[in-house]
């Protein structure tokens, strides 16, 4: 879909200036998001003269442009004629009959023409790519203006830079010392990212108001807002944005009824090719987003800048759990090498090993198998030193401390509350207990709720309460609970006899191998049953995680 988006904006549908897709028809607002939808109209034929050229021009090359004036009056008679008669195709077009399929991608057109006049209602600005074909993909580019913004920000309490700045200051002595020969040693290693301006100073922040603009530092509203905030806004009005047909809820209801395929915001242009434009987008590529950089910090103002702090806090946490596996990786080596020195003088391989010292064991099996000596299992002796030895004792208490428990643990503690007071996070979490936000339910739950709505709309009593808010009951997630539990329940069987099948798959290759004539077979039967039973357990872990995965998506959406 993002392909067809950037291929059909350089096909022709758009001016010279706005070829990258990024702005709308006169290049100069910005798309924020942009809704992709499938449509499908039956081509009539007309007689000669009603759908001459000089009638169908006009559908062809001029768009819908909302709250912008631009083609609005001549695509308004159009659409209407449209909605009755179907829509005008070339002189001479056959009739394409679809049948069943006409009422329902009518019904989704007139849910895409009410939630479009709901989102123009609501302030946003939209633009439309005509539909002169008789199917194909079409795109709904939306803006949100300034007053829309600032309305949405006040609402949402999104904290914004103020005008007043104060310094940062450093603790000196022997901390600071070493913070800057730590800098000049990783040197090498930062992303080659641009300052945003100095570093020492910060603005205050304060949750946005109308009532005291005066307060922030406003110095193009075009830009005041970035990107993932404008998208952030936007993505709001879409999710409580409704519409009276099928008493749809929002856009992710309408994507769940395939009125529209997907609803995404824009990146910040290319991120590839010669051109010298620098975009966001292109630094984190060239920074971050690529292998020949894998041994670099983050860029992890810019995660946050371009994808928003949610973003920025998981790459943060990814980063520092990352360095803290170094260390660890290390010190595993470290073991590693001290099993291969100290294999040659560990007591109980040079045991097993040695060929003068015939221990005979017990059969493995009752009947079938017979006596083996010892020393046929030197080699698995040998190889488990090298990974379970006196070090690895030391190995563990390492990985105590290290991880979890302290040392990572706290770190990651520090890590936050830095990032938290810089990124403007500090008390979030107060507020959203304090002013709490409606959460939207899912779009499958809410179409259930409304199915249950319409079938109990002409069941009244005197005693109903009208502004009772409509839920699911214990009766109707019945059905969903035992499907839960039974789905649980064969999982859980299916796991236990994948083990239980494993370890008859390693009796039975045990005993069928000691029958073997070849005594290099004979003497590695266990290698060769445990090797084969790891591989065994592996591919089956990772269909059953596949399984897991569908089953549980699944039950989700039930």
């Amino acid at each position: 879909i993002i392909n067809n988006y950037l291929d059909g904006t350089q096909g022709g549908a758009v001016d010279k200036a706005s070829l990258s897709g990024m702005h709308f028809r006169d290049s100069r607002r910005k798309v924020d998001y942009v809704l992709a939808y499938h449509y499908r109209k039956r081509l009539t034929q007309h007689p000669p003269g009603v759908g001459s050229p000089e009638s169908t021009r006009g559908s062809a090359s001029s768009a819908l442009v909302s709250n912008g004036g631009t083609g609005k009056s001549r695509a308004e008679p159009q659409r209407q004629d449209g909605g009755q008669h179907g829509s005008q195709g070339p002189p001479g077009a056959e009739v394409i009959e679809l049948g069943p399929l006409d009422t329902l991608e009518e019904e989704k057109r007139l849910q895409r023409e009410e939630y479009e006049r709901n989102l123009v209602e609501a302030g946003l600005e939209i633009e439309k790519d005509p539909e002169n074909k008789s199917q194909g993909l079409s795109f709904v580019r939306i803006h949100a203006p300034w007053q829309v913004l600032s309305r949405e920000a006040e609402l949402l309490k999104i904290k914004m830079p103020t005008k007043k700045m104060y310094e940062i200051t450093e603790e000196g002595g022997i901390l600071k010392t070493l913070n800057e020969i730590w800098r000049k040693l990783t040197e090498p290693l930062q992303p080659q990212v641009p300052q945003q301006g100095n570093t020492n100073m910060k603005s205050l922040s304060y949750p946005f108001s109308r009532e005291k603009i005066y307060l922030y530092n406003i110095k193009d509203k075009d830009t005041f807002f970035d990107n993932a905030t404008r998208s952030r806004i936007v993505r709001e009005i879409l999710k409580r944005t409704s519409t009276k047909a099928r008493n749809s809820m929002g856009i992710g209801t309408l994507i769940a009824n395939n009125v529209y395929d997907a609803a995404y915001p824009l990146h910040d242009g290319e991120y590839e090719g010669q051109n010298d434009d620098m975009n966001e987008r292109k630094l984190l590529y060239r920074e971050w987003a690529r292998y020949g950089v894998f041994y670099k910090f983050q860029p992890i103002d810019l995660i946050r800048k371009y994808f928003g702090e949610k973003i920025g806090l998981y790459f943060a946490w990814l980063g520092l759990y990352t360095e803290f596996l170094i260390p660890s990786s290390v010190v595993g080596i470290i073991v590693f090498l001290y099993g291969c020195i100290t294999i040659e003088s560990d007591i109980p391989s040079k045991e097993m090993c040695d060929q003068h010292n015939a221990f005979t064991m017990c059969p493995l099996c009752d009947k079938f198998c017979d006596y083996w000596n010892l020393s046929s299992a030197c080699a698995t002796a040998r190889a488990s030193h090298l990974f379970d030895n006196p070090a690895t004792v030391l190995f563990s208490i390492f990985m105590a401390l290290w991880g979890k428990s302290t040392m990572f643990l706290e770190q990651w503690k520090r890590l936050q509350m830095r990032l938290s007071y810089f990124w403007d996070l500090t008390g979030l979490e107060e507020e959203e207990v304090s002013f709490p936000l409606p959460e939207h339910p899912r779009p499958e739950y809410e179409t259930k709720v409304l199915q249950k709505k319409l079938k109990n709309k002409n069941i009244t009593t005197e005693n109903s309460n009208e502004d009772e808010k409509e839920k699911l009951t214990w009766n109707d997630r019945v059905p969903g609970y035992a499907a839960n539990f039974g789905l649980i329940l064969f999982m859980i069987m299916l796991t236990f006899s994948a083990v239980f099948g494993v370890i008859v798959y390693r009796i039975t290759t045990a005993a069928a191998l000691s029958f073997s004539t070849n005594e290099t077979t004979k003497s590695n039967v266990r290698v060769t049953v445990t090797a084969t039973a790891v591989i065994i357990n592996l591919v089956v872990i990772l269909i059953l995680d596949e399984i897991y995965g569908s089953v549980a998506k699944w039950l989700t959406e039930i």
